[in-house]
């Protein structure tokens, strides 16, 4: 009697060929289930067994995609910052008005409530999880600052893009996170008007 043939098992992280076959539309389900995640839940309370149920995908098909909690979390937030379509549009105009430019796109990405929850959970969880930090050291910093501040081709571009994150990440943990008044309240346009000169100074100025 022949016996049954059983399916193969399949590796760490390999999905199914019916999951695989899903493509594009399925990595935006997990990226959005996982931003949701992430900001509802914070870094540390965060699973990938979470992120896949949410989705509605077998967690093999997370890990086949993003690879780790850490990677993840970092393409979550990327669909908050989009890096790859700020960077151009804030260098485009050229060095004139870059910190005013760079100050907007900064307080509007904060004043959307759907992009600020998850950076809310980026902020607090950078605070005390080195992962986190370190995502926001990736995508702040080194995805959008450091390629504005090289752009320009200014001497030291990475230490002028670290003193714009400051100010920035500053302004986000005072007005967003800790409320402080009367900035968390203040109109966005003022701060805008008051950061962009220290930008400017900060990313052009020899």
């Amino acid at each position: 009697m022949t016996e049954p043939v059983r399916p193969r098992r399949r590796g760490p992280g390999r999905p199914r060929q019916d999951e695989a076959d899903e493509g594009p539309g399925t990595q935006e389900r997990i990226r959005l289930a996982a931003r949701s995640e992430f900001a509802a839940r914070g870094y540390d309370k965060t699973s990938v067994r979470g992120v896949a149920k949410a989705a509605g995908v077998d967690p093999a098909l997370v890990h086949h995609y993003f690879g780790s909690k850490e990677d993840l979390f970092a393409a979550a937030i990327e669909l908050s910052l989009e890096p790859a379509m700020v960077v151009p549009a804030i260098l485009g105009e050229g060095p004139d008005g870059i910190g005013e430019r760079l100050a907007r796109y900064f307080l509007g990405v904060w004043e959307n409530p759907v992009t600020r929850v998850p950076l809310l959970a980026v902020i607090r969880s950078a605070l005390t999880h080195e992962a986190a930090a370190k995502v926001l050291r990736g995508l702040v910093l080194r995805r959008v600052l450091e390629r504005v501040a090289a752009d320009l081709d200014v001497p030291d571009p990475t230490f002028r893009a670290e003193l714009a994150a400051s100010h920035m990440v500053g302004i986000a943990i005072l007005r967003y996170v800790v409320q402080v008044e009367p900035l968390a309240s203040a109109d966005p346009e003022d701060i805008v008007a008051l950061v962009a000169p220290t930008l400017q100074r900060y990313l052009t100025e020899e």
